[in-house]
Formats: C-alpha cells, sequence, structure tokens
C-alpha cells in the first residue's frame, strides 16, 4: 500500500470514529427524549407537553451549531483539520458524559432542565464543526476517481451510530422499569467517554491534508466563512437547499418514528428500536454503494433519487406502523432508514467538499450544513409532534416532509455537478460562477 494510501485510510478512520460519536450523541438524546426523558426532566406538566418540552431542549442542541460551524469551521480553515478535529470530539464527549450524571428534577428542581440545556447547547457547538471536519479530511486525503467513498467514511458513521444508539438502549430496557429510570439511562451517554477516550487517540495521530498545506502556502490568504459568503454565496445556499430533505428523514425515522410507535400506537419500545438497528445494519451497505454509485453516475442524480424516494415512502411508512405488526413495522423502517436515505447521505459528503475552494471549504460547509440542520433536523421531532397533536393523525408530517423535499430538489437543480472537479481549487471563483 503506498504513502498516500496508508495516509487516506488512516483520515477514513478518524472520520468514521468522529462522526459515529457524533450522531452517537444526538441520537442517544433522541432515543431517550422518546422514551424517558419527558418523565425525569419535565415530571409537572401533561405527558404531551413534557414529550414536547424534552424535544425542545433537543432542538436546543441545533441552534448552538451554526455558532460552532462559524468558529470551528474557520479554526480548521486558519490552523488546520485536524486541531479543529481533536477539539470537537473532547466537546462532544464530555457534555455527552455529563448527561448521563445529571440530577433530575425530582433531585434539583428546574436546575435539572437548565443543566440539561446547557449541555445540549455544548454538544451543539463541538457537532457545528465535527462533520464537516471529518468529511473535509477524508475528501481532501482521497483520490480523485474516488472521492465519493473516500467522503463515505463520514455519513457510515451515521448508520454505526445509529446501530450504537438503539442497540445500547434497546439492551438497557431489558432492566426492570424502575431501574431503567434510576440508573440504566444514564450508562448510554456514560459510555460516550469511551468513544471519546478511542477517537482523540486515532485522531491525534493523522496527517493534515496535502491540500490544505499547499492551499496555506499560495499566495490566496482569504480564508473562512466571511470569504465562503462572499465569494461562493451560490455554493453556501445550495449546501442549505439541499440538507432539508436528508436531515428531515434522518430524524424521521430514529426519533419521531420511535415516539409515535410508543406514545400514538401502544407498542413497545423494543419494537421501534428493534426496526431501527435492523435498518441501519442495512444502511452500513448502502452508503458505500450509493457513495460508489455517485462516483460514477454523479453526485445529483443519486441525491435526487434518494431524496424523491424518501418522499414517496412516507405514506407507505406510516400505513406499515398502523398495522402494528412487528414484521410491517421493520420492513417500514429498513425501505426507509436502510435503503432510501442513505442515497442522500452518501453523495452528500463529497458534493458539499467540493462545493467550496480548499481555504474557505471547512468554514462555508459547515456553517451552511449547520444552517440547515436549524431548519430542518432540528426542529423536525418538535414540528411533526406538534403537527400529530393538533390533528390527531400523521398526514400533515407526510405533508411537511413533502414540502421539506421539494425544497432540496430546487437546491439540487441549482447546484453544480462536482465529481470531476480538481478538490485543490473546487469551488474557487471562476468555478462557482460557471457552475
Amino acid at each position: 500500500m503506498t504513502e498516500s494510501r496508508r495516509h487516506a485510510r488512516r483520515a477514513g478512520i478518524a472520520a468514521l470514529v468522529g462522526t459515529t460519536l457524533e450522531w452517537y450523541d444526538f441520537l442517544i438524546y433522541g432515543t431517550a427524549a422518546a422514551l424517558i426523558l419527558n418523565k425525569l426532566f419535565f415530571p409537572a406538566i401533561s405527558p404531551v407537553a413534557g414529550t414536547l418540552a424534552t424535544f425542545a431542549t433537543y432542538a436546543v442542541g441545533f441552534l448552538a451549531r451554526p455558532l460552532g460551524g462559524i468558529v470551528l469551521g474557520n479554526l480548521g480553515d486558519r490552523l488546520g483539520r485536524k486541531t479543529m478535529l481533536v477539539l470537537t470530539i473532547v466537546l462532544m464527549g464530555v457534555a455527552t458524559a455529563l448527561i448521563g450524571v445529571l440530577p433530575t428534577y425530582d433531585q434539583i428542581g428546574a436546575w435539572a432542565p437548565v443543566l440539561l440545556i446547557l449541555l445540549r447547547l455544548v454538544q451543539g457547538f463541538g457537532a457545528g464543526g465535527e462533520y464537516a471536519g471529518a468529511v473535509v479530511l477524508s475528501v481532501e486525503h482521497g483520490d480523485q476517481r474516488r472521492r465519493g467513498l473516500a467522503g463515505a467514511w463520514a455519513p457510515a458513521g451515521f448508520a454505526l451510530a445509529t446501530l450504537l444508539a438503539t442497540g445500547i438502549y434497546q439492551l438497557f430496557l431489558l432492566l426492570p422499569d424502575e431501574q431503567f429510570r434510576q440508573w440504566g439511562w444514564r450508562v448510554p451517554f456514560l459510555l460516550g467517554i469511551v468513544m471519546l477516550a478511542i477517537g482523540y487517540f486515532i485522531r491525534s495521530g493523522v496527517d493534515e491534508t496535502p491540500a490544505f498545506r499547499n492551499a496555506k502556502q499560495a499566495e490566496e490568504t482569504k480564508t473562512g466563512l466571511f470569504a465562503a459568503l462572499r465569494y461562493q454565496p451560490k455554493s453556501f445556499l445550495v449546501v442549505i437547499g439541499a440538507r432539508f430533505a436528508e436531515n428531515g428523514f434522518a430524524y424521521l425515522f430514529p426519533v419521531f418514528a420511535v415516539a409515535f410507535l410508543t406514545k400514538q400506537l401502544g407498542l413497545s419500545d423494543s419494537l421501534g428500536l428493534t426496526a431501527v438497528i435492523i435498518a441501519s445494519a442495512v444502511q452500513v451497505g448502502g452508503v458505500p454503494l450509493f457513495a460508489w454509485l455517485s462516483d460514477r453516475w454523479g453526485r445529483r442524480p443519486v441525491y435526487a433519487a434518494g431524496a424523491v424516494a424518501s418522499a414517496l415512502w412516507t405514506l407507505p411508512f406510516f400505513l406499515l406502523l398502523e398495522t402494528r405488526e412487528p414484521v410491517a413495522v421493520v420492513v417500514g423502517f429498513v425501505v426507509g432508514l436502510g435503503i432510501c436515505y442513505p442515497a442522500m447521505l452518501a453523495p452528500q459528503a463529497a458534493w458539499f467538499a467540493e462545493l467550496f475552494e480548499t481555504r474557505t471549504r471547512l468554514a462555508g460547509f459547515a456553517f451552511a450544513r449547520e444552517i440547515g440542520s436549524v431548519l430542518a433536523g432540528g426542529f423536525l421531532p418538535l414540528i411533526a409532534t406538534a403537527l400529530l397533536a393538533w390533528s390527531g393523525h400523521w398526514w400533515p408530517v407526510a405533508v411537511y416532509l413533502g414540502v421539506l423535499t421539494v425544497l432540496t430538489l430546487v437546491a439540487l437543480a441549482v447546484g453544480p455537478e462536482t465529481r470531476r472537479r480538481d478538490i485543490e481549487s473546487a469551488g474557487t471563483r471562476s468555478t462557482v460562477t460557471t457552475g
């Protein structure tokens, strides 16, 4: 194996581990929010209001992500990808572990939800630069003909994180209810410190990317978010728009749908989690497949197919859930989360990185991506729960996701195809204006 291939593989593993931690942090909170946190941190209000309040704290984590994207993205464009990624993994791992030792409302009263919100803000700040940094690290180290596959390391972390988060909670749900309420829900959060240690060790040994080193030595000195906004506004807006459908469906399946099964349909917690685990296992194989297809056919066609398929699957998905049959429920999750969704997630990584030039790539990618996260995924569980409470039916949720899909298709139509671009000149002022 050549030296460049070794660096690329090491960067890919570092991206995989870090992204797994990022999504583990957010999904473990989302799963806990659907199952237990409303009872522990908002016990003085009605069950529906408690669920809404818990999902509101879930959304708070997303509000901090654009700020993290600005600060950490600029740091990564000025000081290097490696420096920023080591910092993000520490922030996220520590915040997640602290949620695991947080006193509940019964112990410290109103301070409990306040502290929960503060830790969610720290989580969100770290996550604001994590995914973009992991993608840029692996893509800039990757071979030009296989950048889609190189970028797939990071989105594959989403599937692994879903497996970990739901699998671990499935295990602890086997405890008696009282034990799960007292201490069982905490352990998945505390395990974040283990992932932090592993991720820190791996990322400390990764080399800086050649593209960043070359750009830093060049005469061009403009870096960071404001340069990206000034010279590449089209790329910035395309990333935001493309996020709507992808991020919305990312939180429909493992977060809102699990809560829908338990609270609306009266099914067991374990059924929804089992369905997510099986679907995520399928997704682990789907991510590299669709990334490979994006290297052959282009980023936009594969992405668009995934968005349309996800939207079309929404109606059959809810109808399958309403059968209350375990096999039907699993099929609904496998097709939606395991097949349709990764067709968006896989090509997105390389495409977003290719839209920006090297010295503005991380800040532009991170901030635009996190704005999309706030507008789509961050509020999806909260909005979907409110729509369900208002209508008593899931159809407004399906309509809402359809609107998000239309916005994403518009962004895909406007954005350029980038799979053949030179990563060291991708997104320069000339390439952006010409598309």
